[in-house]
């Protein structure tokens, strides 16, 4: 059913806004109950008055059955007017139990066929670049109803609400007493930009945070001073995200949120290793860790193997004996492993290779590589098996060839090679893999000049994002007709010396999006002038000035 919004402006008085979220400094409260059914027809939102098109859209929304019209309602407030990682919409999706638990199905997989549902039926749109979803506009104006002050307090009364705060640095808790609160959404990333304060979030305001016995969520985006040991106390929790915080640890009492699914702490750039009592929360599936590729991972306490529900692992640090720890999570479809060396490498790969349930692996080398001289490769890379259903790969790291088994990777989907700097063309494998739609090189090929030989006709049959980031890059001189058949976003990321693009570009005519960040002026020349013909048909060109 539609949820209820009402907004107070944090510190003036009560006021409802127009903006369906509200603006900065405001609460936003979501009615999450059949309390809602009462006033569905005579207040929601009109969307473009009462054209044909809003009609049509009033028709689809009303005829969705309950499952997927909760997930959508839902999806309207963690998304709001901008997008949303895919997984953590999952993760939040099953953490609010709006995901029916089918036994014998993995309940990520349940809810991922939900989100795919409201995908092709339109009413979520996927940005295949960052793999996030958003609401269109006109239906996100149909899952929320506005609501007169008296009206939310008068249907709140007993029923649970989920509360989003932007907060920019005032500490002005909003007045919350007699709501049952469920989920909490902090956003207070404009600290340091308001009123010249650049502090998190205050003690006494997570313990007011801490005070919601309640919560089921609890998701903190921007800076907090510390998280009080009154945390241990949201036994009910079950997500608890505090990405981009600046803590330096988590309290021993985390140790009491035994329900606990997710803890996602990613971007917490102080945050060096977990609490011993991590090990009590026997429930967790997804431990998501710092994914900056500027840190060194987190280091976990010796016994991360017994927690055997985990699903995801990622950010965390490659040495401590973890390949030992990770023999033991078999289980495991996310992995993400940080400074990976010469004298762990074989354990860890013979780890992973007993993970047949794998679907995303992320390994970073031990060292950063710059210019084109890396210090240290995957030594024990070319004996590497890699687990049959792996679908993403994230690979940071010097290379001296591409390893011989990247052409068995039939399940390949999403692929991002940082810092090979190989001599040798990679995609002369990589254009066989008959399901890779997202390429990400950056800083993977040393050439200076590319040709037809990158993508032969009928190759990368099934990619749909290229990337391609390179300081050698100067000249691409043909694409082979056939080539790149669905192809739709090409982006050129640090190529300052890019002066020449391939003839041939013009006849891959499902290309929407060309992107120069930046974009050598010889090259804007000649694409303004003489070779304009190879990029008129593009609708969306994006040039950023050298």
């Amino acid at each position: 059913m539609p949820y209820f919004n009402f907004t107070q402006e944090m510190g003036k008085p009560d006021v409802v806004t127009e903006e369906i979220l509200g603006n900065e400094s405001e609460a936003s409260f979501f009615l999450s109950t059949s309390a809602a059914e009462g006033l569905r027809s005579s207040r929601v939102a009109d969307i473009t008055g009462e054209s044909s098109s809003s009609e049509t859209f009033k028709s689809n929304y009303a005829k969705l059955p309950d499952y997927l019209k909760s997930c959508l309602d839902y999806s309207a407030i963690v998304c709001g007017r901008s997008g949303v990682e895919i997984g953590k919409l999952v993760r939040l999706l099953l953490a609010e139990g709006l995901i029916e638990d089918r036994p014998g199905d993995i309940m990520e997989d349940v809810a991922e066929n939900v989100l795919k549902e409201l995908i092709d039926l339109g009413m979520l749109q996927k940005e295949p670049i960052w793999a996030e979803v958003k609401v269109p506009a006109s239906y996100l104006r149909l899952c929320i109803l506005k609501l007169e002050k008296q009206d939310f307090v008068s249907k709140s009364a007993n029923s649970p609400v989920r509360l989003r705060i932007r907060d920019d640095g005032r500490d002005i808790y909003p007045n919350v007493e007699g709501l049952l609160i469920q989920s909490l959404f902090i956003d207070s990333t404009h600290r340091g930009y308001s009123f010249g304060s650049s502090r998190g979030l205050s003690r006494a305001y997570m313990r007011n945070v801490c005070g919601m016995h309640f919560l089921l969520v609890l998701d903190l985006d921007g800076k907090i001073e510390c998280l009080p040991d009154e945390l241990g106390d949201l036994i009910h929790l079950r997500y608890l995200g505090l990405v981009n915080s600046y803590l330096d640890e988590l309290p021993g009492t985390l140790g009491n949120l035994k329900r606990l699914q997710t803890l996602d702490i990613r971007r917490c750039r102080k945050l060096r290793k977990l609490p011993i009592q991590i090990l009590h929360i026997q429930q967790l599936r997804h431990l998501l860790m710092s994914d900056s590729s500027n840190d060194c991972g987190i280091r976990v306490p010796k016994g991360i193997g017994t927690l055997v529900n985990l699903h995801t692992l990622s950010g965390i640090y490659g040495g401590d004996d973890i390949a030992m720890e990770l023999i033991a999570i078999t289980q495991l479809r996310e992995l993400g492993v940080k400074r990976v060396a010469d004298d762990h490498a074989s354990e860890l790969f013979a780890a992973i290779k007993k993970m047949e349930n794998l679907t995303s692996l992320s390994l970073e080398a031990e060292e950063n590589y710059f210019e084109d001289t890396p210090s240290s490769i995957f030594p024990e890379l070319d004996a590497f098996s890699p687990p049959p259903l792996l679908q993403k790969f994230f690979l940071r790291g010097g290379l001296i060839e591409m390893p011989v088994w990247f052409a068995s990777m039939e399940n390949l989907t999403r692929l991002s090679l940082f810092n090979s700097y190989l001599s040798e063309n990679p995609t002369s494998v990589l254009q066989l893999l008959p399901k890779l739609k997202h390429l990400n090189l950056w800083k993977a090929y040393k050439a200076r000049h590319i040709g037809k030989e990158f993508c032969n006709a009928g190759g990368f049959p099934m990619l749909e994002t290229l990337t391609i980031a390179s300081e050698f890059l100067a000249e691409w001189t043909e694409i082979e007709t056939g080539a790149f058949p669905r192809l739709s976003y090409l982006c050129f990321r640090s190529c300052r010396n890019l002066i020449f693009l391939p003839d041939g570009l013009q006849n891959i005519a499902t290309l929407q999006d060309l992107h120069f960040l930046p974009c050598h002026p010889d090259l804007r020349r000649r694409l303004m002038g003489e070779e304009n013909y190879k990029i008129e048909h593009v609708p969306n060109i994006w040039m950023v000035d050298l």
